[in-house]
């Protein structure tokens, strides 16, 4: 007996041991979990070189505001699978603030990486490295390849250089769409489309199989402007004679021929580039202007232009004040509901619009808008939000990007200014709608439907039934009534006679300087004059207001969440072996899905649409 209790408390202890231990374990696993949470926290940023180059190299498009939730876009990025996109703000704050940095004693823009902009946003950079010019410090532009967009960024830099293999292509701006009528006729589709606006041109590939006469005018007035004032740009910026540099494009294969084939060379002899320089021979030059780096003789001294906004951005403390500007970004297509950054939702957009309502230290609003267009509802709630924060006297300025049509237009027109820059594409104003029925499609396999309904309107909303006369009746007088909506609210809101509206609407688009003869705009002006302007309606002191960026933040948990992953990087952990990489049938799969939701992310509750065909990069 007595050795079987001798037994029991053996192993009583030995378990209540191996309880402990494990209970010590678990304390200093969390031990170690916070003091790696707290280091995230706490971890001092990079040294900043005292004499660097700034480097700035933008990859992807230029964008207003980046896609995506700002969670999965930042785990994305955390784990190496985000697209490339560059913040447009980003550029023009570190540019603005290395002018006068004594550290910064040069700019290296690398610009391989940029596929796209729009070019009211290259105008805005442009002007940034022109006012950095102003300091005395030199801007060097390199790239393997130029693209269009690349380019002209490249043209405001004090010496541009390309490698010997690469190359300058431009194209010039051009609209090409697809056309599905043929397509649509082959599956015995019904594509019931309704609009108003004889230039209202988003639904003509389901309708036509080319360009209407009526879009290819006004595409064309577009995109001449917007090639004339590139060429323009470039060649002021580089001091090319007048017509240099359509001379170039319009006759590259004579140029490359002259040069034996090569247009890297030809590029430099119609004076595009200033020298064709390998990487080492570019490194070397930038160690000239720049210095050595100290952990690495071969590379130059620079700061990247992440690190960088990253030291002075908390040194600023930001531009927050007792009184500010809110800057709130709508970017993308308009759509009902909550979206993520870079869509436009009509509740999600309308909460930071709320926001700015219910802060006291907010005067006024700047919407930044970069939008074709979208869901008319949608478009709707956010202009009752506008007009809430008139109504409470916080003035509301529109200041237009690359796009601000159709939708994009209707969510500006209410602001008490309107301002763009001479490069936007705006106007389109026009109403459209369009619901496919597959009843022929389904007839044609031996599949048909019937039934029986209490009214005319029974069943009359299924994609397997034809659409009756009725329904289209009515599908067109709301299309109708929404239009008249539409210009009249302009008409009122613009001190405009609604038939000099009708006129310049029908679905027409027109460049910034365009809309400002028609009056459809009060000025043109940039984003800088936007906040400025606001500020004078409120009246604020000058330099007297901040300016508070609202925009949908990460929850606590999701923070802390970052900041743990991002310090597992830092400590050398691959957390991208935490996610398995996608096969390509799971690419593929993802790729179509991609292309689908184009089509399908429409979601007005009425089906009525305001939106353009009208984003040119």
């Amino acid at each position: 007996m007595s050795d079987r209790n001798f037994l029991v408390r053996l192993v009583s202890s030995i378990w209540h041991g191996v309880d402990g231990v494990r209970k010590i374990l678990h304390l200093l696993l969390l031990v170690v979990v916070f003091l790696m949470f707290f280091a995230a926290l706490s971890d001092a940023p990079s040294v900043m070189p005292n004499r660097a180059a700034l480097f700035i190299q933008p990859a992807g498009p230029l964008v207003e505001q980046l896609d995506g939730d700002p969670y999965d876009r930042a785990l994305a990025e955390l784990l190496g699978d985000a697209p490339p996109q560059t913040l447009v703000q980003d550029i023009v704050d570190a540019l603005a603030s290395a002018k006068d940095d004594d550290r910064i004693l040069t700019v290296h823009l690398e610009l391989s990486a940029v596929s796209s902009a729009g070019l009211s946003k290259l105008r805005r950079i442009g002007a940034a490295i022109e006012d950095f010019k102003t300091s005395g410090k030199p801007v060097i532009a390199s790239a393997d390849y130029y693209s269009q967009a690349g380019y002209h960024l490249a043209a405001h830099a004090d010496e541009v250089y390309m490698h010997p293999e690469g190359l300058v292509f431009i194209e010039g701006y051009g609209a090409f769409r697809s056309y599905y009528k043929e397509a649509i006729d082959t599956l015995r589709l019904d594509w019931n489309v309704f609009r108003v606006g004889t230039h209202k041109s988003f639904v003509e590939p389901y309708t036509r199989t080319d360009m209407s006469p009526e879009d290819r005018a006004s595409l064309t007035n577009l995109i001449d402007q917007f090639w004339l004032m590139y060429r323009e740009d470039v060649e002021s910026a580089r001091g090319l004679e007048s017509g240099a540099l359509d001379d170039f494009v319009q006759n590259l294969v004579d140029h490359a021929t002259a040069a034996g084939g090569d247009i890297a060379i030809a590029s430099r002899n119609a004076g595009l580039v200033d020298d064709l320089l390998g990487r080492v021979e570019l490194r070397d030059l930038l160690i000239g202007y720049a210095g050595e780096d100290e952990s690495d003789s071969s590379a130059y001294s620079a700061v990247r232009i992440q690190d960088y906004l990253g030291q002075i951005r908390p040194l600023g403390g930001g531009d927050v004040r007792d009184e500010n500007v809110a800057i709130i970004i709508a970017a993308g297509t308009i759509l009902g509901g909550s979206q993520p950054a870079g869509t436009i939702g009509g509740d999600s957009t309308a909460a930071l619009l709320r926001q700015a309502l219910s802060d006291d230290s907010v005067k006024a609003v700047v919407l930044r808008v970069d939008s074709p267009g979208g869901s008319v509802f949608a478009s709707e709630v956010i202009a009752n939000e506008v007009q809430a924060l008139q109504a409470a006297g916080k003035p509301v300025v529109a200041s237009m990007s690359s796009v601000a049509a159709s939708g994009g237009y209707w969510i500006s027109v209410v602001a008490d200014r309107v301002i763009a820059s001479p490069a936007t594409v705006t106007g389109s104003i026009g109403v459209f709608g369009m619901f496919p029925t597959y009843q022929r499609t389904l007839q044609a396999v031996g599949v048909s439907t019937d039934g029986i309904g209490t009214t005319p309107w029974s069943g009359q909303l299924r994609p397997d039934r034809e659409m009756s006369q009725p329904m289209k009746q009515l599908f067109q007088l709301m299309i109708n009534d929404t239009y008249d909506d539409f210009i009249s609210g302009v008409a009122e809101l613009r001190a405009l006679d609604k038939q000099v509206v009708d006129g310049v609407a029908q679905g027409q688009v027109w460049t910034g300087q365009d809309a400002l003869k028609h009056g459809l705009i009060d000025e043109l002006g940039t984003y800088e004059d936007s906040i400025r302007i606001a500020a004078e309606l409120a009246g604020m002191q000058e330099d007297g207001y901040g300016s508070k960026l609202l925009e949908t933040a990460l929850s606590p948990t999701e923070q802390m969440l970052l900041d743990f992953l991002s310090f597992s990087k830092g400590a050398g952990i691959d957390i991208g072996k935490l996610v398995s990489k996608p096969g390509a049938l799971e690419l593929f799969a993802n790729k179509l899905e991609e292309l689908l939701a184009g089509a399908a992310q429409f979601n007005d509750p009425k089906g009525l649409y305001t939106h353009c065909f009208c984003e040119f990069d």
